[in-house]
């Protein structure tokens, strides 16, 4: 059970890792993550039940989740449509999507090949994470996470705000859509209502890696959200074990968010109290 909860913590990691390259980066709240979530894992399934090798079949859920990413970005950028809506209306299509490709609401990988194990886990989310590390640390990243910080000292710059910020949604949709590619392989199925919620998920662990590990450097950020991503899966296995119903694991999802994310607001204010009655 232990190590089982960690395998599905390293699989949702990805999740975050993508989620961040958004949500933290570029302060994009992107809303077409639930939709390439469940999108990399139709993709996946579907290629694999027609007897694609496994890893292709990934690597294509990976490239589909880039299209969503590209779209919105598109959308964004080219159509002047805000933020939320961008991501919305491709989140949307994609369940039509998913439709089309698997010709049904959900699909199945009994007795097919599929990537399932620990290792592949493990291999998954560091090749993820060294990439992304990599890629934040070259001109190119150094340009998108200036985007993200102040677009228009970035514009100053000569930076190309718009390109940075459609490449931010590619990327991070990718990555996505691998983790639904996984995460639907390791549970032998796709559903297009898998990505419901999806997005609370990710963004739990960012902000528990954050609460744990406060202000660090870039890489210990990123792996923070591969711990956060594990203790959360380990709390929602103790509400299980409590004998919580299971079908209110996504209102018990929001409301750990809720509290993570108001921690820094309550210990600034214990803080000033404690120099007050100091003083």
């Amino acid at each position: 059970m232990i190590l089982s909860t960690i395998n599905q913590g390293l699989l949702w990691a990805i999740l975050g890792l993508g989620i961040f390259m958004t949500f933290r980066i570029l302060n994009f709240p992107d809303m077409t993550t639930e939709g390439s979530f469940p999108l990399g894992g139709a993709v996946a399934v579907t290629l694999i039940t027609q007897g694609v090798n496994p890893v292709i079949a990934t690597f294509v859920a990976f490239l589909a989740g880039c299209a969503a990413g590209l779209v919105t970005g598109l959308l964004y950028t080219k159509g002047k449509i805000p933020t939320l809506l961008a991501g919305i209306l491709v989140m949307t299509s994609c369940n039509s999507v998913m439709l089309m490709i698997m010709g049904r609401a959900n699909l199945g990988l009994l007795g097919a090949d599929k990537l399932k194990s620990t290792w592949i886990s493990v291999s998954a989310v560091l090749l993820v994470l060294m990439l992304i590390f990599y890629f934040l640390n070259t001109n190119l990243g150094q340009a998108f996470i200036a985007t993200g910080d102040n677009v228009e000292m970035a514009q100053s710059f000569g930076i190309n705000t718009g390109r940075m910020e459609v490449l931010g949604l590619v990327v991070s949709n990718g990555v996505i859509a691998l983790s639904g590619a996984l995460i639907s392989q390791n549970d032998g199925y796709a559903d297009i209502s898998k990505g419901i919620g999806v997005i609370v998920i990710g963004l739990a662990s960012i902000i528990i890696g954050e609460v744990f590990f406060g202000n660090v450097s870039l890489f210990e950020r990123l792996f923070a959200i591969i711990i956060g991503s594990i203790f959360y899966q380990f709390l929602i296995l103790a509400v299980i074990k409590l004998g919580f119903n299971t079908n209110y694991l996504k209102l018990f999802s929001a409301i750990v968010l809720a509290i993570c994310l108001m921690i820094p607001t309550f210990k600034d204010k214990f803080f000033k109290g404690v120099k007050l009655n100091a003083k």
